[in-house]
């Protein structure tokens, strides 16, 4: 029998994720040294940033499972937002496709972050984010957000509700 109060719980856990990353991600300090205003693909990038440094610390066998259900609850999420937007249903698929494909490519992208250099992390940030008068700020930044997540467990990190 499926425990509908489970599922309820886990749903409402991820929202809260969901909701602390869009937060995270829309934090006006990240755009401070943009040099034209910020746009939907950058709040996204910035979302979708974020989000990979949460699954990279978090990866492990354990976690497999409710990784895999963070990760497809999310890029629903992201899929109702841009519904919203107004997109049609083939524009909303091929935009999804290539969101995907961007983060899978972050994903591989930040794997060895604590192995780069700072230049390394510079290029690796510049790849997703451009027209950024200091890349330098925004490498801090997910270096400290980095090591930040990587002090909690993901049980405290998917109960708690604002981790921004």
């Amino acid at each position: 029998m499926i425990n509908i109060k489970k599922i309820f719980f886990m749903k409402n856990n991820y929202l809260n994720l969901y909701n602390n990353l869009i937060k995270l991600a829309t934090n006006k300090d990240l755009y401070i040294n943009f040099k034209k205003q910020d746009t939907f693909s950058d709040r996204l990038t910035f979302f979708l940033l974020h989000f990979a440094f949460f699954l990279k610390n978090f990866k492990n066998q354990n976690n497999s499972t409710i990784l895999q259900e963070i990760y497809d609850f999310n890029f629903r999420q992201l899929e109702l937002s841009i519904r919203e937007i107004g997109y049609g249903d083939q524009s909303i698929n091929k935009k999804m496709k290539v969101y995907i494909n961007v983060f899978h490519g972050m994903v591989s992208d930040i794997h060895f972050w604590e192995t780069l250099t700072k230049t390394e992390k510079s290029n690796k940030i510049s790849n997703f984010l451009v027209d950024i008068e200091n890349i330098e700020y925004l490498v801090d930044y997910f270096e400290d957000f980095n090591q930040n997540l990587s002090k909690k467990t993901l049980n405290s990190y998917l109960k708690s509700v604002s981790n921004a």
